[in-house]
């Protein structure tokens, strides 16, 4: 599976997402990010795997704990991949507007 592929399926998660979510405010340790989830902490460790394996974190040892942080380059890329349909998605809600224009216009005439 291609970088973006892994990616992308990390973030396909909403608890993945919700720990990049809290990474984004500090680092934090496994046990911190497992608190607010109603699943195991070997379950919130799987997670983390896969978010380090999509190269969205990374994990350093500091005695007995895991401090983790977000790895922002992966996240950058995701955006530039997106941002490729914004032209799309604009001429989308240009025909729109017109359209509802189009609509408020007859609708002042017939008043």
């Amino acid at each position: 599976m291609d970088d973006l592929s892994l990616v992308f399926s990390a973030l396909a998660d909403p608890t993945r997402r919700a720990i990049l979510a809290r990474l984004i405010q500090g680092e934090a340790t496994v046990a911190e990010l497992a608190k607010p989830f109603s699943i195991s902490l070997p379950a919130v460790s799987r997670h983390l795997k896969l978010l380090e394996e999509a190269g969205l974190l990374k994990q350093r040892i500091v005695a007995q704990t895991r401090p983790c942080r977000v790895e922002g380059e992966p996240l950058k890329r995701v955006a530039a991949y997106v941002e490729m349909f914004r032209p799309f998605w604009e001429d989308r809600f240009d025909n729109l507007s017109g359209y509802l224009e189009q609509l408020k216009a007859l609708d002042q005439e017939h008043e």
